[in-house]
């Protein structure tokens, strides 16, 4: 087992009452642990807890109950001088930039070692190749309203980076740019944990985000870990009504419209029944379909179909409609079963 660097131990969260509202519980017995190296996301509904939860581990938020453990270090005992020698090792990246206006590319990266006292020649050696990693080195001397959105995200990673942190966090860093842009900066952090060896946790409304980056994934409703595991196994096997409805934007899993419309939980006389196989593991890539025609003797008609990869495997969704007979339907799911594939019943039209 891969050591964790942060661990979140029966953390919970209350803001205390305003003007006679009650008390707000944003986080409640959150046990997560993020290994060393690794990408972990973490995805959840507006008002989830998110933003809670990834501002504790750098002490910008206190917890109410709970310990939060990082690089050995308990975040929830420091004094707030204690703190601030903590955030050396913890970067950060924000969804809006929070780049000074005034300060230009290199002196936005150069800023939290000027507050650490780092002399100009270190400065130096430490800004210049970060401007060079994130692409950004012609662009040193440009202030940000000068720059792109993707240019000014880059700037803030480039910052995170320069106190040489052991820990990335990331605020939703992608949800303000452009889906070209996304994928850029997807790209880097990728790159960024791979050469650095840094482990980034990173926080989104968006599971398209977590498909394309995340080797691990938590997912956060109500202010509580519902469900947490390897990405692959977590799209593969959803458990949360929470997980399948982010998982089926981005798998194709949802069925369209006009067949959704006449979907009935129970069979009435003659039609279909719907038949939903997740194509996972050593058999992604087999011809399932055809085998399964073949072997049993039945017309299967494809409803709806992706293909897709997760975290490096294959993963495919097929939608089928198949004869609606309990023998026909047993049949059909023992034999995609004993491929060690998913499927279930949806429904019937």
């Amino acid at each position: 087992m891969t050591p964790s660097i942060i661990r979140f131990e029966q953390v919970g969260k209350t803001y205390p009452a305003r003007r006679g509202t009650p008390d707000v519980a944003a986080l409640s017995g959150v046990d997560l642990a993020v290994p060393e190296g690794a990408i972990v996301g973490v995805i959840g509904r507006s008002g989830a807890g998110k933003s809670t939860l990834i501002r504790l581990v750098n002490g910008l938020e206190q917890a109410s109950s709970g310990r939060i453990i990082v690089d050995g270090i308990d975040i929830t005992a420091l004094s707030e001088s204690g703190l601030r020698q903590a955030r050396r090792s913890i970067g950060m990246i924000f969804q809006h930039f929070n780049l000074l206006a005034r300060r230009t590319a290199y002196e936005n990266v150069a800023l939290p070692l000027e507050i650490a006292g780092v002399g100009a020649r270190e400065i130096r050696a430490r800004v210049e190749p970060l401007l060079d990693l994130v692409g950004l080195a012609d662009k040193r001397d440009r202030y940000p309203a000068e720059l792109s959105g993707g240019q000014k995200q880059r700037v803030g990673i480039a910052r995170a980076l320069a106190t040489r942190p052991r820990v990335l966090l990331s605020d939703e860093a992608t949800s303000a740019l452009d889906p070209e842009t996304t994928n850029q900066i997807l790209g880097l952090l990728r790159r960024v944990n791979a050469e650095l060896n840094l482990t980034v946790l990173l926080i989104t409304h968006e599971m398209g985000v977590i498909k394309s980056v995340a080797d691990r994934v938590a997912v956060l409703d109500g202010g509580r870990i519902v469900e947490d595991g390897a990405t692959y196994e977590v799209f593969a096997r959803p458990r949360h009504a929470t997980t399948r409805s982010f998982i089926s934007a981005v798998t194709g899993a949802t069925l369209p419209p006009y067949v959704a419309g006449r979907l009935k939980p129970e069979p009435e006389g003659a039609g279909e029944a719907l038949i939903r196989i997740t194509f996972t593991g050593t058999h992604a890539t087999d011809p399932v379909l055809s085998r399964v025609s073949r072997l049993l003797s039945v017309d299967l008609n494809i409803i709806q179909a992706q293909v897709d990869e997760i975290a490096g495997h294959p993963f495919g969704v097929i939608v089928v409609g198949i004869p609606n007979e309990a023998t026909t339907i047993s049949a059909v799911l023992n034999a995609v079963q004993r491929l060690d594939l998913g499927a279930e019943v949806l429904g019937y039209v």
